[in-house]
């Protein structure tokens, strides 16, 4: 059994990726800022199934404490999987966003990946294995209107996944990007109704986050050990 952290854990994505690494056999760390009753119902919604599972709460976006949370984690063994889910919007056409909601989307998604994956990359790289995946988006490959901010923070991660899937690799590491197209979860609904989704999506469907669930477990498993420093799209063949 491996440990594994899932930063937003208690979203609709992060949630069906905690259950699908619950399945795999793994400890799942649900992690969550403000919703932490809703990790703490969630782990014990998978332990009540069987599974192992555990909720913790701090702020990706401050460092010392995300760097205390899984200090004391680590405490109970490495953290060999981690999933680099958590992501915020903050959307605005560009000459009217302002500097706050360009700040905080840099600071959740792209400080966070460095905050939470810094200080468990040494204990991983000691054990001689682990899965780093971070969640990225088809805004990053194909821009958006009203999401620079996001889209320049999935870019910037699409880089920082390459670059450290090169660093990583001789230690038994991987190193991957997922990047969801339009996903059936809270954080859409009324963003897009089905006539534009049929438009913009070749499968005139949104996927489900237990799709992109499932990519992510298989990605953390010893079958995807070849596979690093990739991003790989689900996106219903958007792009």
């Amino acid at each position: 059994m491996k440990r594994a952290l899932v930063t937003g854990g208690s979203g609709g994505i992060g949630a069906a990726i905690c259950r699908a690494l619950a399945d795999a056999g793994h400890e799942v760390l649900v992690h969550a800022n403000r919703q932490i009753d809703k990790a703490e119902a969630l782990a014990s919604e998978i332990r009540a199934a069987g599974g192992q599972a555990s909720a913790l709460t701090f702020d990706v976006t401050d460092r010392s404490a995300t760097e205390a949370a899984l200090t004391a984690a680590l405490a109970n063994g490495p953290i060999q999987i981690l999933v680099n889910n958590a992501g915020i919007h903050a959307d605005a056409i560009f000459p009217g966003m302002s500097g706050e909601q360009w700040d905080s989307v840099i600071d959740v998604s792209l400080n966070g990946f460095y905050n939470v994956t810094h200080p468990l990359s040494m204990p991983m790289i000691r054990s001689r294995w682990g899965r780093i995946i971070n969640i990225s988006s088809v805004a990053a490959l194909t821009g958006n209107r009203g999401q620079v901010n996001y889209s320049a923070a999935k870019g910037a991660l699409h880089a920082a996944t390459k670059s450290l899937a090169l660093e990583l690799a001789s230690r038994g590491i991987t190193v991957n990007a997922v990047a969801p197209g339009i996903i059936a979860t809270d954080m859409i609904e009324g963003s897009f109704d089905a006539d534009s989704i049929r438009k913009l999506v070749p499968m005139q469907r949104a996927g489900t986050a237990q799709e992109v669930a499932d990519l992510v477990a298989f990605l953390a498993s010893e079958k995807a050990g070849y596979i690093s420093g990739q991003v790989i799209s689900i996106n219903g063949a958007m792009i």
